[in-house]
């Protein structure tokens, strides 16, 4: 396989389950892409490990400096963890960072709770989606067709439900990196 020639957004901010977050990043720059962290804040931001805080990651870009630079990135991803993408979905920046990437045709790949920031940047309509279980009934009353399986690919669009699931969740991401746009990739 070719070298992944990408540069990749990860949004994230205090408690992203940490799995989420290193397991893709280390997929991604093994397969050659460059990866940026993107949070509200510089500095750094705390993981989530088994019921604790985990480790601490340095972030690359806050949001409002990745936003004027979104043409530079070619995909994002969104990890999961519970106080993560709460704290993300109620932060208009983030959305509308978010939203960029589907108005281009850009693959998004969320894991877990990661799918409830798409929620609120009304992505979700339509879209077939898996997600953490507790997540479910949220992205069904969003209009997204909820199913139970360890990856779903919707036009650039992949999602996964735990880390358990890492390993197809990788597989399928950097595969819909490699195909760039996807012209039936939804806008918000």
């Amino acid at each position: 396989m070719s070298t992944l020639n990408a540069t990749i957004a990860v949004l994230a901010t205090d408690g992203f389950e940490q799995s989420e977050l290193t397991e893709p990043i280390r997929a991604l720059e093994e397969a050659g892409a460059a990866v940026h962290i993107v949070s509200p804040e510089m500095g750094q931001i705390r993981g989530w490990k088994d019921g604790n805080w985990g480790d601490s990651v340095d972030v690359d870009r806050t949001i409002d400096e990745a936003q004027v630079r979104v043409e530079e990135y070619d995909a994002l991803v969104l990890p999961g963890g519970v106080m993560n993408p709460d704290k993300l979905r109620m932060r208009e920046d983030a959305t509308t960072f978010v939203r960029e990437f589907f108005k281009a045709g850009k693959p998004v790949a969320a894991i877990c709770h990661g799918p409830q920031v798409l929620i609120d940047c009304g992505v979700v309509e339509g879209r077939e989606m898996t997600s953490y279980p507790s997540v479910k009934n949220d992205l069904k009353n969003a209009g997204a067709r909820w199913v139970d399986k360890e990856v779903v690919v919707d036009q650039g669009l992949v999602t996964s439900r735990s880390p358990d699931d890492l390993p197809a969740f990788n597989k399928k991401m950097i595969e819909e990196i490699r195909e760039g746009v996807h012209a039936g990739q939804k806008t918000a």
